[in-house]
Parts: structure tokens; sequence; C-alpha cells
């Protein structure tokens, strides 16, 4: 009998946690559902509602970064470097500084986004096939940084935004906020992604952003100066 009762306090106990957890999504939601910064965020592919509630609150202020590299620093996300005399620079690990939570955020989303067709998503195939899945992850969260801040920087939503997918993302942070459902034929912009068709259309249009995408490295590739320090070309930010 005791036992029965440590169990059923211990059950009270985790239904109280959960009760406090979800209050204070309610109240993150809130306070971040009329922030234009997060509404933008989440035009980017892998970016839920709670990354971006979680990126907004790390990051504050964009213009504390003047570069992305400074915020994939900070993120913790930039390659260490190691050099000894004369010798070339070697680059390994990626660094342990940064916000820890919005580093393990973005690896987050770096996962869902390949899992989304798109230009991100051919980027970590990229990486995946020659350096393996873990490292692509985390080179794909170092982009989804960068992109980050473009976006903020520029107030602008990302190129390849899903307009459908947007709209229900936005339509769970307002449900999540308290916001009461929309019924009948109230239906708003986020009930289009109910529709197969809607999504088949947004889906056709990430491949074809794909595969555009490495149409364009492969001929980068090709045409590319010999020296390393080049980077691979990324498509632009969009105004929408």
């Amino acid at each position: 009998m005791d036992e029965r009762i440590r169990i059923d306090q211990r059950l009270h106990e985790l239904d109280g946690v959960a009760e406090n957890l979800q209050q204070v999504k309610r109240v993150l939601a809130q306070s971040a559902i009329q922030d234009d910064r997060l509404r933008k965020l989440l035009t980017i592919t892998g970016i839920n509602t709670t990354v971006a509630i979680g990126l907004i609150s790390a990051i504050g202020d964009i213009a504390r970064f003047r570069s992305p590299e400074k915020l994939v620093s900070y993120f913790g996300l930039n390659p260490s470097v190691y050099q000894s005399g004369l010798q070339p620079a070697k680059h390994g690990h990626i660094s342990k500084r940064g916000r820890s939570y919005a580093h393990a955020m973005l690896v987050e989303a770096a996962w869902a986004a390949a899992q989304t067709a798109g230009p991100v998503r051919a980027f970590f195939l990229r990486v995946r096939d020659r350096r393996g899945q873990q490292i692509a992850a985390v080179a794909t969260a170092r982009k989804l940084a960068i992109i980050v801040w473009h976006v903020l920087t520029r107030n602008e939503a990302f190129a390849w935004d899903r307009p459908a997918l947007t709209a229900r993302k936005t339509r769970e942070l307002e449900l999540q906020a308290g916001m009461p459902a929309r019924r009948g034929s109230r239906k708003g912009s986020a009930a289009a992604y109910n529709l197969k068709s809607v999504r088949d259309l947004e889906r056709a249009a990430g491949e074809q952003a794909e595969h555009a995408y490495q149409r364009l490295f492969s001929r980068w590739k090709q045409a590319r100066p010999q020296a390393s320090a080049v980077r691979a070309p990324w498509p632009p930010i969009r105004t929408p």
C-alpha cells in the first residue's frame, strides 16, 4: 500500500510539472506572437515555434552581431582552428563556446530540414556524402545560423519559404498562446496545409529548389578557383 501511495504522489508531481510547463509555453508564446522577427524565422526550413522562440531569446538584438560568423561563433558552431608555428592552420571539431541550448536547437532544426525538400536538404546531403550524418547535421546547423542572421538583419523572409507550412506553424503558435480555435467558415490560411494538393505543390517547389542548388554547386565546383578558401555559393534571401 505504501508503494502505491508513493507512486500516486510521483504521478501527481509529474502532472504538476507538465501543467507548469504548459503555462510557461503559453506565456512564452504570448510574448512572442507579436514579434515580427519570430514570424520571419518561421519561414526558414526546419525551424518550428519552439526553436524560433529559443533563438529570439538567445540572440536578442541581431545588431549585436556584425557578421553571420559572429552569430555562428556565439552559438559555438564555428570549427576550432589549431595552428603551430608556420604550419598551415588545421580545422578541428566545433568549438564548445556559445549558448549551448540554442546550439542544440539549431542542430535539431538541421535534422528537421534534412527531411524537407529544398536547398537546405541539398546542402545536408552534400556534406553527408563526404563526411557522414553527424558532421552534416552540425554543418547544416551552422548554415541555418547564417540564414538566421541574414533573415533578421535584412528583415526578410527565407527565399524558399513554404507559405502554407509557415501559416500552419504560425497558427500553432497562436493556439499555444491561448487564442481560440477557428471553426466553421472562419478557417485561416493555415487550413490550406491540410489539403494534399497544397502540400504536394509546396513539396514540388522545394524539390525544384533543391535540384537548382545541386546544379549550381556542380557548375561552381567545375569552374571554381583552386584556392581552398573559396566558399560554395548559397542562394540569396528574398523580400516577401
